[in-house]
């Protein structure tokens, strides 16, 4: 069997093209999610599930986060009861290892989850920096991003302006990094208490509990959440995770319907 035939300039218009014509069309969204981690994947397909236009920016050129690699390099991930409701969701299988904890295949369970995104329509840009908010009457409407490999490069040589992105809501997933949150507080317009030491039972709980608008047209979750009100950490469990972008999705869904 071979393969049709096509040339170097076909496979090359059919990227160029394709990308530029999504770009274009997700400039403006109802949602973006900034972070690909399991609450930024889990909160990102709630809204393309329930009807957003929803754009996913990720830095890396990979999504999953700490996800696809679970705990101390061994890729197996664990998540508390109920969580394992998403799993299910997902279709991503996983056994039960205690009483109301399960454990899964990192790389399955998170290759289930980003295709699940996708196929809500989520769409995705990775290798795609956050630089910053757009901000207009008090409220949080957009993000600045760049090009990730910008920020490698020699600041005496590197003039890359960046792009800016309006949307409805924004959504904070970046992690124990909270980027999007920074940014609001180096213009002193909220406060970070940064994340506390480990303790698995009160984090994740406290995690989905704080899962909630920081700033008008700004939701914070995941350990994002942690960082901004000074929660444990959790470490390698990601029910917590799970949980928290769906609640992102819950309590916010009106915010992009008005």
């Amino acid at each position: 069997m071979s393969l049709s035939k096509v040339s170097e300039k076909q496979i090359t218009r059919a990227i160029v093209s394709e990308f530029a014509r999504e770009f274009e069309d997700y400039i403006e969204n109802d949602v973006t999610v900034i972070g690909a981690g399991p609450s930024g994947l889990i909160a990102a397909r709630e809204f393309a599930k329930n009807g957003q236009k929803t754009l996913l920016v990720e830095c890396n050129n990979y999504l999953g986060g700490g996800f696809w690699i679970g705990g101390y390099l061994m890729n197996k991930v664990t998540v508390r009861e109920p969580a394992q409701e998403i799993l299910d969701e997902i279709g991503a299988p996983y056994k039960k290892v205690d009483d109301g904890l399960y454990v899964a295949d990192g790389p399955h369970a998170c290759s289930k989850l980003i295709a699940s995104a996708c196929d809500a329509g989520v769409k995705v840009l990775n290798m795609t920096k956050f630089d910053d908010v757009v901000i207009k009457d008090e409220r949080v409407c957009g993000v600045v991003i760049n090009w990730t490999p910008v920020s490698a490069l020699p600041r005496a040589i590197t003039c890359v302006d960046p792009v800016a992105l309006e949307s409805k809501l924004v959504v904070d997933a970046t992690g124990h990094d909270a980027v999007v949150v920074h940014s609001l507080q180096k213009r002193g317009l909220v406060e970070i208490k940064g994340f506390g030491p480990m303790w698995v039972e009160e984090s994740e709980d406290a995690v989905i509990e704080h899962t909630t608008e920081v700033y008008p047209g700004l939701i914070v979750t995941g350990m994002a959440a942690a960082t901004t009100f000074g929660l444990p950490r959790m470490g390698p469990t990601f029910g917590g995770m799970l949980l928290s972008g769906k609640r992102a999705a819950q309590i916010t869904m009106e915010v992009v319907k008005t």
